[in-house]
């Protein structure tokens, strides 16, 4: 067996499946503060919307690469034609509405970056710019959505940007390190609580 899935506990969610354990161990619930990096993020969450996260993770790599890696300025200047051309790529989640979201969210986030001086700054704000330390347990605990997340979700929705539901914004909130949802016995916890 693999010494991996052994030798240290992880989330219950990323257990079993060697993408999910990398992800997990190198990335979710790490805070972030590049925009960029928001950016994929967002976009990376919005493709999710009805699929299951493996199928996302599996296809990060090709995202990275269709969208310039997520340069939020060359991402805003993608023509339809740049965008049709994606949705023949199977290395990406082949929906229109998504695909075409990823430039009007890159618009927004432009436009985000010029009133608060960074997409950064203004994220951060949902959460008094200090990631909040949840006490999850098991799968269980985990919510859906919380009061936070419908708020965020609803600014930014004001805002313009798709693909966002509140769902969406705490996936969001959990991945960029908004929330510490890495469960407590997870070896994974105590690193992210002290990178705050």
């Amino acid at each position: 067996m693999n010494k991996s899935f052994t030798s240290i506990y992880r989330c219950q969610w990323s257990q079993g499946d060697a993408a999910d354990e990398h992800y997990h161990d190198t990335q979710w619930g790490v805070p972030i503060s590049d925009d960029d990096l928001w950016f994929e993020y967002i976009t990376l969450e919005g493709a999710q919307a009805g699929l299951s996260w493996r199928t996302i993770v599996n296809k990060i790599q090709n995202y990275q690469k269709m969208f310039k890696n997520f340069d939020i300025n060359k991402v805003a200047q993608m023509t339809d034609a740049e965008l049709e051309q994606l949705l023949t790529n199977p290395g990406i989640v082949r929906n229109r509405l998504k695909v075409f979201s990823t430039r009007n969210n890159a618009l927004q986030m432009q436009k985000v970056q010029s009133e608060f001086g960074s997409f950064n700054q203004y994220i951060w704000g949902f959460v008094n710019h200090k990631p909040i330390q949840n006490n999850i347990k098991s799968l269980e605990d985990v919510p859906a959505t919380t009061e936070i997340s419908d708020l965020m979700s609803k600014d930014l929705k004001k805002r313009g940007f798709k693909f966002i539901g509140s769902t969406i914004c705490y996936a969001l909130m959990q991945a960029s390190g908004l929330v510490n949802d890495h469960e407590v016995s997870c070896f994974r916890y105590a690193e992210c609580k002290d990178r705050n």
